[in-house]
């Protein structure tokens, strides 16, 4: 007699845990962004003194012979790494547009923007540049 009555049990509480409402989602988890003194002061910057920090980033971690930064950029966040673009014109009057990824510690990525999208990469699209559009952290 108690094989029925355990199957009766386990009939009922089968249906009372379909009719119960299902657990509300997960909420998402928050972003939690690190970023150096140096990542923030690059969101202050004005144009010039922007240019002048990414040109030396691009000198000193792929093209030393870029004269000048004509044009940069925040693109936003890839992982945990802040995303930069800059164009550097070379002595010959020859511009390229670099992809600077910058991480917590400073340390820099360069890569042509020209490749990014090949590796799977976001493109090398400004999104903003100054401290308006930078996000917290």
């Amino acid at each position: 007699m108690r094989i029925p009555a355990l199957a009766a049990t386990a009939t009922a509480l089968t249906v009372a845990a379909c009719e119960s409402e299902p657990a509300a989602p997960p909420a998402p988890a928050k972003e939690i962004i690190v970023r150096s003194d140096s990542q923030k002061e690059l969101f202050t910057l004005n144009e010039l003194n922007r240019a002048i920090a990414l040109k030396r980033a691009v000198r000193d971690f792929g093209d030393p012979s870029c004269l000048r930064v004509t044009r940069s950029g925040f693109v936003g966040r890839y992982k945990n790494m802040d995303y930069w673009t800059a164009t550097c014109e070379s002595e010959r009057g020859v511009s390229r547009d670099w992809a600077l990824f910058i991480a917590a510690n400073d340390s820099v990525q360069l890569r042509l923007c020209r490749d990014v999208a090949k590796v799977g990469l976001p493109a090398c699209e400004i999104k903003g540049a100054g401290p308006a559009e930078a996000p917290a952290g």
